[in-house]
């Protein structure tokens, strides 16, 4: 009976993590698959078949490699309709993508990343990626370095011990550098990077606090670094942080974004 039940969460584990690595890749062959799996590519074609039987993944007609499916938009829509951060927070994000023309996020920590729970895209938004669902580190995007500076001290130096990458030029990866960073965040209210993440990409964000005032969510701002400036960030950061209170007051905090 224990085997069984060992043999049954391994399969459940590596089924959770196929649907990873495809996510990640956004789309993988069932020998790519069974290469990153660590498994004899007959058991990653049957994981692959089984998931796409429930719906989770599908075959790419063209490439014959494997996607996320559409099942898991059923699942994840279950999911984000009962979290009450993104009811709350969706009509500001829709006023503040109007207002900015530019991408709004939702973000929530989740581990020691940020994913992103819903977007809103402004008018001079061209580029039709979707943020939701992607996992960014917290050093170097401006929810995640809003999440780190509003977190408990003891949590915070655990994330600055870890060795963070360096995902362009411009990450921010001496961890000094970034404790003055995270400073300056709770003083004046909002983060920012420039061009950090991705090349060419800026973005604002500004902590949503709950009930208890505990920071887990960002409403964030983004845009190519052409359309939104250096000289832009200060006027964006404050629109977040005004934004982001009116989230933070729906979910019953009553005070500001400073303690």
């Amino acid at each position: 009976m224990a085997d069984d039940t060992r043999t049954g969460l391994q399969s459940v584990s590596r089924a959770l993590r196929a649907l990873e690595l495809i996510a990640d890749a956004g789309e993988l062959g069932v020998t790519e698959l069974s290469r990153r799996l660590g498994v004899h590519k007959a058991t990653a074609s049957r994981l692959a078949a089984t998931l796409a039987e429930r719906g989770l993944v599908e075959r790419n007609p063209i490439t014959d490699r494997y996607r996320l499916g559409f099942g898991l938009i059923r699942l994840a829509g279950a999911a984000m309709a009962g979290l009450d951060v993104v009811r709350a927070a969706r009509p500001v994000l829709e006023e503040l993508a109007e207002t900015t023309r530019e991408t709004v996020n939702l973000g929530l920590l989740s581990g020691d990343d940020v994913v992103y729970v819903d977007q809103v895209t402004g008018a001079r938004s061209i580029v039709s990626a979707s943020w939701v669902g992607r996992r960014t580190a917290l050093h170097c995007s401006a929810s995640g370095k809003v999440l780190l500076a509003f977190m408990s001290e003891p949590e915070r130096e655990r994330q600055l011990g870890r060795t963070p990458a360096r995902m362009t030029p411009r990450t921010l990866v001496d961890p000094q550098a970034l404790r003055a960073q995270l400073e300056e965040i709770r003083v004046r209210g909002y983060g920012q990077i420039e061009g950090e993440l991705e090349e060419g990409l800026n973005a604002v964000a500004a902590p949503i606090r709950q009930a208890d005032g505990q920071v887990n969510a960002t409403l964030s701002v983004s845009g190519p670094a052409f359309r939104l400036r250096s000289m832009d960030l200060p006027r964006i950061g404050r629109l977040a942080i005004d934004a982001a209170t009116a989230v933070s007051r729906r979910l019953g905090h009553s005070g500001r974004w400073a303690d």
